[in-house]
């Protein structure tokens, strides 16, 4: 019979619908359930693509055994981490401060009033490096909290008095200036793996936020910032974590070289990647980075978009109970499919009848096309065509293994994101498809996971969850900016200036950034406002960013203010720590920075209004901010387009800086002369004296 998740809208609960422990969801039923029966609480948070997740549930939710003495003792609670940040945030706190460290599953040990009192991420089955038997360890909990009550308070209290102070350290406590920025990258640089890419020690994560600034950086002005970006970006994409095959990158590498992944693939990662990848293609102009944003998101398209224009949240790393069974290779399955071509293959990627990962090979790049096209007398281009082919042939075959499993939710954050990737991507590249893609999630988001007018976090087969979070509506902001800044559909500025609003009503601190949780969300132990960037933007960076984003466009100084106090929650953490400030230190970059705001006035289908648009899109623009319409600008039109007339009756463009504008132009190479590095706009105005 199943238990309590069978209703739930997240595929990780559902997996555990029948388990034979007694599971709940978080709610008002288990919470109040414990409170009567004076029992402890067990929560277990995970996610759906979390391999340990699976490990922990076929070996210790699945028990009879296990099950019965958890329903003795105890009321348990099944959390997705996805749908839930603010729990998960909350816990993984009190874990982390109970152990050093945090992973998940994540299971915690909370009284009746919801204070933790034990917690830790994985238990085996039985005792092992190290652990307690997860049955031995319910056992003792259970004993002590019907024996030795007081000392489990004590605990519980002290944890909470941790919890409570840890929350209220966010204060403003330094201010954010060009010398932040500075070292961080010196850090950066110094601490940067010449030999493998990347930063710190396996297991080794991507990191999309840390990369984006130092192309930031190399964009102003600082050389030094560009062959670590370049060099990492080149390591992650050569293959084992980034999928080869169908494109797209796993979470992370279990070793140095980026080799072998851990299997699952995330929505948020993708989406980070896909940009940073993108930009690295508009500095660099190196191909191979446009195939790499061309691969993804192809394989986001076509694997990860719902019929109703959401994407899904991730697929798992395990299929047919076997972790990475669906991406690995045998020698001879290559052969079998590759047939006289595999010769060339094996060689590109060195495969060996041994394979590089438990029996079966993880394609990596060992070989570059140089050395390729002089080993078999082929030109770089017969070389590139080859692999494509092959790669090819090799995904069909794929296409035939069984699949691992789907999250097939819908999250508002992490739709937001990649809303951003296929927006930008659209106009960048000129491609109507991937502008499609966009537009559908756009009105996708803002009507399904907007119902009655309030966005909320989760949708899945039609049903919406209640919850709603800072990362949301900060996520979704930045996305429809991104999406109006590609086909300037007016509808999209009006709905981020209207979320935007919400999200200075409900989630500002009055002592500096933003909360989490909304001011009428559910009360819980702390009211959580997490500012470090992990493998997603912290939510306050996003709405900073946003913040400032939209009042380069509308002529809000209170908006930038806002975000120029927040910053000073991180200045001292970000300039030592800034691979956990990646996305802080991008929006200081664009709030320090002088911003190029750009007004085109024309006949959307007249060529030359399209001119003088393609003309912003021939480079990458980090601090610019762009506006167009028709003259003149409707209604609820962006304050940026007020005022500004068509010169000469032909399609007009300004650029400005805190809307004091320079002499209108008409010719794109007139405006391409006119976008040069914002820092320097100043000395353009007292060489010309254009000032409008």
């Amino acid at each position: 019979m199943p238990n309590h998740l069978a209703s739930s809208t997240s595929p990780y609960l559902v997996q555990h619908a029948n388990n034979p422990v007694d599971w709940y969801p978080w709610g008002a039923e288990a919470l109040g359930k414990a409170r009567h029966e004076d029992k402890p609480i067990f929560l277990s948070i995970g996610y759906a693509a979390c391999h340990w997740c699976h490990v922990m549930a076929h070996e210790s939710f699945e028990d009879p055994e296990t099950a019965a003495i958890l329903k003795a003792g105890y009321i348990s609670i099944k959390v997705d981490r996805e749908e839930r940040p603010d729990l998960d945030s909350i816990y993984m706190t009190a874990v982390v401060a109970l152990t050093g460290q945090g992973g998940w599953p994540m299971s915690v040990f909370l009284t009746p009033d919801l204070q933790p009192f034990y917690g830790g991420t994985y238990f085996p089955p039985e005792r092992r490096h190290g652990l307690p038997a997860f049955k031995e360890l319910l056992l003792f909990l259970a004993e002590a909290w019907q024996n030795r009550r007081a000392e489990i308070s004590n605990s519980a209290q002290q944890i909470s008095v941790h919890l409570r102070e840890q929350s209220g350290r966010d204060k403003v406590q330094g201010t954010f200036e060009p010398a932040t920025l500075e070292s961080a990258l010196n850090i950066l640089v110094a601490n940067y793996d010449w030999q493998h890419g990347g930063w710190g020690a396996a297991p080794r994560f991507p990191q999309p936020m840390t990369i984006e600034f130092l192309l930031l950086r190399h964009l102003a002005g600082q050389a030094e910032a560009l062959k670590p970006a370049l060099h990492v970006l080149h390591a992650m994409a050569r293959g084992g974590m980034y999928d080869v095959v169908g494109g797209g990158f796993s979470r992370y590498s279990t070793d140095n070289n980026w080799r072998v992944p851990h299997f699952e693939k995330m929505l948020y990662d993708n989406a980070q990647l896909a940009r940073v990848y993108l930009h690295a293609w508009q500095v660099s102009g190196d191909p191979f980075f446009r195939c790499v944003v061309e691969e993804t998101l192809g394989f986001v398209s076509r694997e990860m978009l719902s019929s109703q224009g959401g994407f899904y949240s991730s697929l798992d790393a395990d299929s047919e109970g076997e972790e990475g069974k669906f991406y690995v290779w045998s020698m001879e399955e290559l052969r079998s499919v590759l047939g006289e071509t595999s010769a060339f293959f094996e060689s590109a990627y060195e495969v060996s009848a041994l394979g590089n990962w438990e029996g079966k090979t993880v394609l990596q790049r060992a070989v570059d096309d140089a050395t390729l096209a002089s080993r078999f007398g082929l030109t770089r281009e017969e070389v590139t065509e080859k692999l494509t082919d092959c790669h090819a042939r090799l995904l069909a075959v794929r296409n035939t293994r069984i699949r691992p499993g789907t999250d097939d939710k819908v999250l508002t954050a992490w739709n937001g994101l990649m809303l951003s990737a296929f927006a930008e991507a659209g106009r960048v590249f000129n491609n109507d498809a991937y502008l499609q893609i966009a537009n559908r999630n756009a009105d996708f988001l803002l009507t399904a996971l907007r119902p009655d007018g309030k966005l909320r976090r989760t949708w899945r087969l039609g049903q919406t969850g209640q919850e709603v979070f800072l990362e949301d509506h900060a996520a979704l902001i930045l996305g429809l900016l991104e999406l109006y800044q590609s086909d300037f559909n007016q509808r999209w500025f009006l709905e981020a200036n209207e979320l935007a609003g919400e999200m200075l009503e409900n989630y500002t601190d009055p002592a500096g950034g933003f909360f989490d949780t909304a001011k009428d969300a559910e009360t819980l132990l702390t009211r959580p406002k997490d500012l470090q960037d992990n493998a997603t933007p912290s939510g306050n960076a996003l709405a900073v960013e946003a913040l400032l984003r939209l009042a380069a466009l509308i002529e809000k100084s209170e908006w930038s203010q806002i975000a120029d106090n927040a910053f000073g929650l991180v200045a001292e953490l970000a300039a030592r720590h800034p691979t956990a400030f990646g996305r802080w230190l991008s929006a200081a970059d664009f709030g320090l920075g002088k911003v190029n705001q750009v007004a085109i006035i024309g006949d959307p289908a007249d060529e030359r209004t399209r001119a003088l648009v393609g003309e912003i899109r021939n480079a990458y623009h980090p601090n610019l901010v762009v506006a167009a319409s028709s003259h003149p600008p409707p209604e609820g039109a962006p304050a940026l387009l007020a005022g500004r007339p068509l010169l000469e009756g032909k399609p007009t463009a300004y650029v400005c800086q805190g809307f004091v504008c320079l002499q209108p132009v008409t010719l794109p190479d007139e405006l391409g002369r006119q976008l040069i590095d914002p820092r320097i706009f100043d000395a353009r105005f007292e060489e010309s004296g254009e000032k409008v």
